[in-house]
């Protein structure tokens, strides 16, 4: 059986000391020009300090244009390094990868939030987006390679394309929004070209010990998820370090009838991946759910609403292999101890019966 403990190596980059990776969580904690806050860097730090062999940001956006929600991390400008640079060396000092997520909102920008109508692969009616020329889309290419670039330059040790959750490099996946004419939409592999050449641009650009990965959804948001295992394919032959898949319960059966019974994790672990790791995201609320995703051929198992409870989730699972988390709902003061700001308990407050009246 595979242990917690065990080290992840890579392609690319250091290892992780462990499976236990944070799930990149909005946390609407920075400020509002996308620079680091002392509120969000204490977040992501403690839960390096709690046993996580890899820590994640938050989703940050790669243009102005593509900030999706208040308080979100900015990776767009050099204004952002200072912070970055110093958010990336304390994570490291607790020896866990530090990694950024890379991100564009596209039609899920609040038009006013960014002060002009959203952007996605075609117009779109009902959220006023309007569709990206071939030139924008090809300068949305070169920004995701640039933050990538300005990742690294601020010591991060890799990247996670956000092509997940209907947010931009999705919208370009989905064969229900992007209906485009140009070499970017149509056929599968041409709705993938987005992704693809941002991979192929970072790897272009960035060093050969930076670790890159992408995020995707094999299911809601227009996908289907027989494409996406195609993609997924694409990738491993790419030679992305991991793949992490958002499967809101890692154990649930595959919506698609084309798929075939058995559980989501098994679709994705049984699948040709080369040395490609597998990260999983889906209810993994204790040590067996976690280990039980292992068990089934996961590499990484990906903690998002049990860390957000416990900063030390993985320390604690890999200690008590009967740990689960705290009962919901619950205080404020829980969660202020936990690491959140006033800011992060009053979005978490949004989450029904996740924070006490």
């Amino acid at each position: 059986m595979s242990s917690f403990g065990d080290v992840i190596t890579f392609t690319h980059g250091p290892s992780m000391k462990n499976r236990f990776m944070l799930a990149p969580l909005t946390n609407m904690q920075s400020h509002p020009d996308g620079t680091l806050s002392d509120e969000e860097k204490r977040w992501l730090v403690m839960r390096a300090q709690g046993g996580f062999g890899l820590t994640m940001t938050c989703a940050a956006h790669v243009q102005r244009a593509g900030q999706g929600f208040p308080g979100q991390l900015g990776v767009f400008g050099d204004e952002h390094l200072p912070g970055l640079t110093s958010l990336a060396t304390a994570i490291k000092a607790h020896d866990s990868l530090a990694i950024v997520q890379l991100h564009h909102a596209g039609h899920r920008s609040p038009k006013d939030l960014i002060g002009e109508a959203p952007l996605c692969p075609s117009d779109d009616p009902e959220t006023g987006a309007r569709a990206l020329t071939t030139a924008e889309t090809e300068q949305l290419v070169a920004d995701f390679v640039a933050a990538a670039v300005r990742s690294e330059r601020a010591g991060f040790d890799g990247v996670e394309l956000h092509g997940a959750h209907d947010y931009m490099i999705c919208q370009y996946l989905s064969p229900e929004l992007n209906r485009r004419t140009d070499e970017y939409g149509g056929s599968l592999a041409n709705r993938a070209r987005l992704l693809l050449q941002i991979v192929e641009g970072i790897r272009a650009q960035c060093g050969s010990d930076f670790n890159l990965s992408v995020r995707l959804s094999p299911e809601r948001f227009g996908m289907r998820t027989n494409e996406i295992i195609e993609v997924f394919g694409w990738l491993v032959e790419r030679g992305v370090d991991f793949i992490d898949m958002s499967l809101w319960d890692v154990f649930k059966e595959p919506a698609d009838p084309e798929v075939g019974g058995g559980r989501l994790v098994d679709v994705f672990a049984s699948l040709e991946r080369g040395s490609t790791r597998l990260a999983v995201a889906g209810k993994l609320y204790s040590a067996a759910d976690a280990q039980r995703a292992v068990d089934a051929g996961a590499d990484i198992a990906v903690i998002g609403r049990g860390a957000i409870l416990h900063h030390d989730f993985a320390r604690r699972a890999m200690a008590d292999a009967a740990f689960v988390m705290r009962d919901l709902p619950v205080s404020p003061e829980e969660l202020a101890a936990e690491g959140l700001s006033e800011g992060f308990v009053r979005y978490m407050r949004s989450w029904k019966g996740f924070v006490t009246e």
